[in-house]
């Protein structure tokens, strides 16, 4: 007894000082494949699905080159039999490969160039072949060649090695390199739970049918360069523990990667992905490389986890990118990358810090495609994105992520107003929305000991599903009780938010603010000037020719054109935009017009016009502490003159007079005259001169969030 324990104890530490393959091999009992075995497994194949099935599972297989004359029969009888037949497959599952595996010696060569392709492919076989992009290419290649007879007999000795038969690999486990390099496989090859523990070179290989890794182990060197998969490819579980290279390589349909684990650098420059990436949960330990690749279709990379850098250089990306839940522990680099209009990176519950990992692109782009869909849970992430640019200097992107917090907050203040309130909803308005009576009795029950929070409170419910909160999840809302107050102090908060995000984006974009002041400076101007010339109860002398008019009109139009078009350029939400700007401008002064004609000014001034100049300098300056009326000193009041209203230039007065108020600069001192003066215009030249201390104000904060420089403070972390 205690014997056997010894050696049960022996032969288990004999065991796990093997190679996990060895030491699956060493407990597993196979029989060695013979000569005799193969042609008889080759005489009697299996019949599955109406396909016959060259048996070889369960098997251990020596091609090692001290048996070489076995290794040479074993190529030379599987290969007359396989391409004899394409109704007829290769099962290799569950055996042991000993020794390097060519399977191009497996394959049918054919010749590259020339007619002699036909005869040997049924037409179906044909149609696949044609769908390799790269062989017509090379053919026509061949075709505007110049050749002479000795060229012609080498071309004729080109072949293309096609493997007709279908392969199946399902746990084999092969000991040495193996090698399938520039074959075009017709059928499916299934591979799954293999193992490779050396070398596999898969480069130049074309698939027409689904390929399947799912499960297999890479201990070495994985080469997929410039390989073709023209439908379904599976990779996901595959473990990678040498390099993964897919330099150059094509799918042209979807492909899964899901759950993959990369212990190496993996390299996928210059791929063609086709049809959906699904790289989720993956795991990358070394570098990742998809420099120059061309994403068609959507690529998931969510909860994928990478250890190093992994870098998207020169790369094209047609459909939005999926790294919600990913973790980023180096440099994800988006440098010169192209989106399309439909393209943008989903990264939210991105798990990233600023002091260890990075994130970096374009200048002005890659803070625009960074796309979050609610602020709650995301706070801390936002924040670290606002840090990053910041550290890298790029301003704009920094600005645009701060854009982002402020809509998402805007967002959510709004949903808060919107939204039903679980907290306080009748039970009538929660069978309405679409919980049944169980899960509404579920939910009175709930709020009668304590309040609701957020909805994994509601999720925690035994009555509540998740397609019904699914369902209902976008109109409910969890906050606490909240005073008149409170609501009140809400909404001053959303309407100071909204103010900022439709006429600024939120501090973020100059060109904004100044197209809106432009737009501002034309309509008070054009303003000023008809109630100063058109006063229906004074001599007709102050009614402006024609040519003046002319004047006015033209420098009205372009003005607010460039302000039209700079918001439009710019603003997020052009209408709501000017929406604003005509709830800002148009109703005051249109009250203050409508009072002024409605009533005679019996005592009006022999000044016809209602703005002085100050006469003794002209010259630019600035104006920001300046008041827009004259001031009470006489000798001071002596030096304002009436603006001279028969001269050709008096309309850029008006427009002076705007500069003066809004941009808080000008070139001549231009006030309003406070004696016979209607009390309507001087409440509309405070009303402008008040909105150009607000305006002053935002185009500065602007200023010093977009240029370097101008306020340091807001670049400290």
């Amino acid at each position: 007894m205690v014997s056997r324990l010894i050696f049960t104890l022996f032969l288990i530490l004999i065991l796990g000082c093997l190679s996990p393959e060895t030491a699956l091999a060493a407990t597993v009992d196979r029989p060695i494949l013979t000569v005799e075995l193969l042609q008889e497994r080759l005489k009697l194949p299996e019949q599955n699905n109406g396909n016959q099935t060259i048996d070889l599972k369960h098997l251990e297989i020596d091609l090692r080159s001290e048996n070489s004359e076995f290794r040479d029969r074993f190529y030379s009888l599987l290969q007359a039999r396989l391409t004899r037949s394409s109704h007829v497959s290769l099962d290799l599952s569950d055996s042991i490969v000993k020794g390097s595996f060519d399977g191009s010696l497996l394959a049918l060569r054919v010749p590259l160039y020339g007619q002699a392709l036909s005869p040997l492919f049924t037409p179906e076989e044909l149609e696949q072949l044609q769908r390799d992009r790269r062989r017509i290419s090379q053919l026509r290649s061949l075709s505007r060649l110049i050749l002479d007879e000795s060229q012609l007999n080498n071309v004729s000795n080109l072949k293309l090695a096609v493997f007709r038969s279908g392969l199946i690999l399902k746990n084999t486990r092969f000991l040495d390199s193996v090698n399938f390099n520039n074959i075009f496989f017709l059928d499916r090859v299934e591979a799954q739970g293999a193992i490779f523990s050396r070398d596999a070179d898969w480069s130049e290989t074309r698939f027409s049918q689904p390929f399947s890794l799912t499960d297999a182990s890479f201990g070495a060197i994985a080469r997929f360069r410039n390989s073709i998969f023209f439908d379904q490819s599976n990779f996901a579980r595959v473990h990678f523990k040498g390099d993964a290279i897919f330099i150059g390589s094509t799918f042209e349909n979807t492909v899964n990667f899901h759950q993959a684990q990369f212990d190496s650098a993996a390299n996928f420059t210059r791929t063609h992905w086709k049809g959906n990436a699904d790289l989720s949960q993956t795991h990358w330990q070394d570098r990742a490389q998809f420099s120059k690749s061309d994403f068609d279709r959507a690529l998931f990379l969510s909860e994928a986890t990478f250890l190093s850098n992994i870098t998207f250089r020169e790369s094209l990306f047609s459909q939005p990118v999926n790294l919600r839940g990913a973790n980023i522990w180096g440099l994800m680099d988006f440098s010169d990358t192209r989106f399309s209009h439909s393209a943008y990176l989903n990264i939210a519950e991105l798990n990233f810090d600023s002091d260890r990992a990075t994130i970096t692109g374009n200048p002005g782009q890659i803070g625009k495609i960074l796309s979050i869909p609610t602020l709650q849970g995301n706070e801390n992430l936002l924040q670290n994105l606002v840090r990053n640019f910041r550290i890298q200097e790029q301003i704009a992107d920094a600005n645009q992520i701060e854009y982002q917090i402020a809509r998402l907050w805007q967002q959510e203040l709004g949903d808060r107003f919107r939204g039903i309130d679980i907290n306080t909803a009748h039970p009538e308005t929660l069978a309405k929305i679409g919980f049944s009576p169980q899960q509404v009795t579920a939910i009175l029950n709930y709020r009668k000991q304590q309040p609701f929070v957020n909805s994994n409170e509601i999720l925690n419910l035994d009555e509540i599903d998740l397609a019904t909160y699914i369902k209902v999840r976008d109109r409910l809302v969890f906050r606490l009780p909240i005073s008149l107050f409170g609501w009140f102090d809400m909404g001053l908060d959303w309407l100071g938010l909204s103010l900022l995000l439709w006429l600024s984006c939120y501090g973020t974009n100059f060109g904004l603010v100044f197209g809106i002041g432009l737009l501002t400076i034309a309509y008070f101007s054009g303003l000023f000037w008809w109630i100063d010339r058109d006063r229906q109860y004074l001599p007709h002398q102050t009614l402006p020719h024609l040519g003046e008019s002319l004047w006015m009109l033209g420098s009205f139009i372009i003005l607010s054109t460039f302000g039209l078009l700079a918001i439009f350029r710019n603003s997020a939400q052009p209408w709501l935009t000017l929406l604003c700007l005509a709830t800002i401008l148009v109703p005051l002064p249109t009250c203050f017009l409508g009072s002024l004609y409605r009533r005679k000014f019996e005592s009006e001034s022999f000044e016809l016009s209602y703005f002085v100049e100050e006469g003794t300098l002209r010259q630019l300056r600035l104006a920001i502490g300046r008041l827009p009326i004259v001031p009470r000193y006489p000798l001071f009041r002596e030096r304002y003159l009436p603006l001279l209203l028969d001269r050709r230039w008096n309309w850029l007065n008006y427009y002076d007079f705007s500069l003066n108020n809004l941009f808080k600069f000008g070139f001549n001192d231009i006030r309003l005259r406070d004696t016979h003066l209607p009390g309507e215009i001087a409440s509309l030249v405070w009303y402008q001169w008040i909105l150009g201390l607000l305006y002053i104000t935002l185009l500065f904060w602007t200023l010093s969030r977009t240029i370097p420089g101008l306020n340091l403070l807001i670049y400290l972390k």
